[in-house]
């Protein structure tokens, strides 16, 4: 485009549109597009700085070379090729008239015409094109044009492949002129008119507006253009109806009209790029659905695995607890009982006492905690096995899912590499879960609680340590009785020394309890929950790699539907600008 000739309004109007398309290019390369949609916006760009371009389309025969030959009033183009040979054609401007093969299916003909200084014409194959290839070329210069010319011929006017062209070049946003040919086959003006009737129709149900419908015959054109008779020349062109499309081209689309269609064409195109790209996010969003509902549930499950663990677990070291509360229930009630004058002289037999003690209140409580704690070891390694088999089972749904969506469509590089991470990650799942020890996990989790209660005031929960427990009680000086019963008088001893000494041996006996429960409660619980902190991590650390995938492709496809739509809004807001200053 020949910025010269625009105001300075047009100029900075040109200048924000591209950097609008330019901007719209950058958003549209997220995401999986077809090249050639790419392809066809940028060539729609770059057209901004040539010359306003007009495509010819049609069916094979419809008359598309006569016609720009009548409405150029030069045989340029050669008429009645086959199919199979047609090729596009680019009509412009040239000071020599010649055809310039570019490639097999694309040639640049050269002709010194006025109208084309400033509009280009594009000849095209036919829409019903034996050869696929030349049919693609036809939807490859739609995108790139200004304005089309949809020839039908009058003798079979708006065929089935017609309408199916049409529905598919508009989605290109052009607009659209459509040119009924050969009306000089027509008998009457009565068919004539049916004809019309019929294609106004059936263009606008499919345009969604009424076209511009011109009747030609380029033949008679042509013959105007041949004849030396003044008269018959006139009448010819009269009949063949080419004045008015030639107005049209000429004065209908003026400068100004040329310039409104010139800047729309590629934001028609950016549009179309657009609602395929929509259709994508769309598409990525709603399959996204699935997969953050998968690691999102995957997560929850962990996090309340680890919440039920850690409330699950009082109660349970409380049931070691109640077996130390009994212990010390035991104890008292043997120092209540033995601690009497009437036992003043076994008193003083002090591996007697710790013989009874045993008997009567150590019995069996070291086997009782040690069963307790093996019960807690063994809830703690199924709950972890537990969780695992969920994950996996999860994630195989998942997978299986994700395979029969395979099977039916062909999938994208994104959303490949999401199924080929939750086949990954659900096989190392699988394979911590087949390869699950459950006896060797019992026997590890075993030896770090029994090295940890070591550590405690407990050591060992054996004879050795209840021994020692009470050594220090029984043999203590509130139990030391041997001086006191040489020296005072049995009825001091009953009234006042023993119930002190009785008092002083429940004290101490409590303490040491007090002791014993708290460090091993604290002792067992740093265990175990140590133990819940490095299942719950190991389990984060295998599923990771998925849901963190899953979280910034999600994070993504948000943020482009975001893009999308301020790219909408920018398409749009040009658009008002483009009807309001040109």
């Amino acid at each position: 485009m020949n910025q010269k000739v625009l105001t300075n309004d047009q100029v900075l109007l040109l200048q924000k549109e591209k950097t609008v398309l330019s901007d719209a290019l950058s958003v549209f390369a997220r995401f999986p597009l077809e090249e050639a949609s790419i392809d066809k916006l940028k060539q729609s760009i770059a057209q901004l700085d040539e010359l306003f371009l007009i495509v010819v389309v049609g069916e094979f025969n419809a008359g598309k070379s006569a016609l720009i030959n009548a409405l150029l009033g030069a045989d340029i183009l050669e008429e009645g090729v086959t199919p199979t040979t047609a090729s596009v054609k680019l009509l412009r401007y040239g000071e020599q008239a010649g055809e310039q093969l570019v490639d097999e299916g694309f040639s640049i003909v050269n002709y010194p015409l006025d109208l084309l200084k400033e509009v280009n014409f594009v000849d095209s194959p036919g829409t019903n094109a034996l050869n696929r290839e030349h049919e693609r070329l036809t939807e490859d210069y739609v995108p790139r044009s200004d304005h089309v010319l949809f020839i039908s011929s009058a003798d079979r006017p708006m065929t089935e492949s017609e309408r199916q062209f049409l529905e598919r070049i508009i989605s290109w946003g052009k607009k659209v002129s459509i040119v009924i040919n050969k009306i000089d086959i027509l008998e009457n003006a009565e068919a004539l008119e049916k004809v019309l009737a019929f294609t106004k129709e059936n263009a606008s149900r499919i345009l969604g507006f009424e076209p511009e419908v011109f009747l030609i015959s380029a033949k008679k054109a042509q013959k105007a253009n041949q004849s030396v008779d003044p008269s018959e020349k006139e009448q010819l062109l009269k009949e063949s109806g080419i004045a008015n499309l030639d107005h049209f081209i000429k004065e209908t689309l003026d400068d100004s009209s040329r310039l409104k269609q010139k800047l729309l064409n590629p934001l028609g195109v950016a549009r179309h790029v657009h609602d395929d790209s929509r259709k994508i996010n769309q598409a990525q969003l709603k399959e996204l659905e699935a997969e953050t509902a998968l690691a999102e549930s995957l997560e929850e499950l962990i996090n309340k695995h680890e919440k039920d663990l850690r409330i699950a677990l009082p109660p349970r070291l409380a049931e070691v607890e109640n077996i130390l509360n009994a212990f010390e229930k035991r104890g008292l009630d043997f120092f209540e009982s033995k601690l009497k004058i009437s036992n003043i002289f076994n008193l003083a037999k002090s591996d007697m006492i710790k013989l009874q003690f045993q008997e009567e209140v150590q019995a069996d409580v070291a086997s009782e905690i040690e069963n307790k704690v093996r019960e807690l070891i063994d809830w703690t390694v199924d709950k972890d096995l537990d969780i695992w088999y969920r994950i996996a089972n999860a994630l195989e749904r998942r997978q299986i899912e994700a395979q029969d969506l395979a099977g039916s469509r062909a999938l994208d590089e994104q959303t490949e590499r999401r199924h080929e991470l939750i086949s990954r990650v659900s096989q190392s799942i699988r394979t911590v879960v087949s390869g699950f020890d459950r006896k060797k996990q019992v026997e590890e989790l075993g030896d770090l609680v029994q090295d940890s209660v070591a550590k405690t005031a407990l050591f060992g929960v054996g004879a050795a340590g209840i021994g020692i427990l009470v050594a220090t009680v029984i043999t203590a000086r509130a139990l030391d009785i041997t001086g006191i019963v040489s020296a005072g008088t049995l009825a001091v001893l009953g009234i006042f020394v023993i119930p002190f000494k009785r008092k002083q041996a429940k004290d101490k006996f409590i303490e040491k309890m007090s002791e014993i429960r708290e460090s091993l409660r604290e002792s067992l619980s740093k265990t175990f929950k140590g133990e819940f902190s490095q299942s719950v991590a190991r389990l984060r650390e295998n599923i990771s790699p998925y849901t963190a995938y899953v979280r910034s492709e999600s994070e993504q496809a948000l943020e482009d539907q975001t893009s999308l739509a301020e790219i909408k809004e920018k398409l749009d807001f040009i658009s008002k600008e483009i009807e309001s200053v040109v």
